[in-house]
């Protein structure tokens, strides 16, 4: 059974930080390239981040760029990402999701940031 379980999510004021992790299992992780998404009320939901499978590789949505960093960890099966510099507009559902043709999505975190 396949699951991929975000945590990290939470309220912070504008200008905070947050660390969002994506724990995997169920999947050869490490063949597996991974992105995160983001989903706000009454919008498309986006790509904010993905990473090869390596970790070598990272590319980020322009919005996010320089305040967002993706990570992984290969031994532990887990994608990261690292949030500052948040604001309101960052507000959303993030999901993790395997970027392979059989993809799987987790549940999401609530990050919500107040101004």
């Amino acid at each position: 059974q396949v699951q991929l379980v975000e945590s990290g999510g939470g309220l912070v004021q504008a200008g905070g930080s947050l660390r969002l992790s994506c724990a995997a299992s169920g999947i050869i992780f490490n063949i597996n390239p991974m992105g995160w998404y983001r989903q706000a009320p009454g919008k498309q939901r986006e790509l904010v981040a993905s990473i090869t499978t390596s970790g070598g590789s990272t590319n980020y949505a322009d919005s996010v760029k320089g305040r967002f960093t993706i990570s992984r960890d290969n031994a532990k099966n887990t994608v990261y990402l690292e949030m500052n510099s948040l604001k309101p507009e960052d507000t959303a559902v993030y999901y993790c999701h395997n970027l392979s043709p059989r993809g799987y999505w987790g549940q999401g975190t609530q990050v919500t940031v107040s101004s």
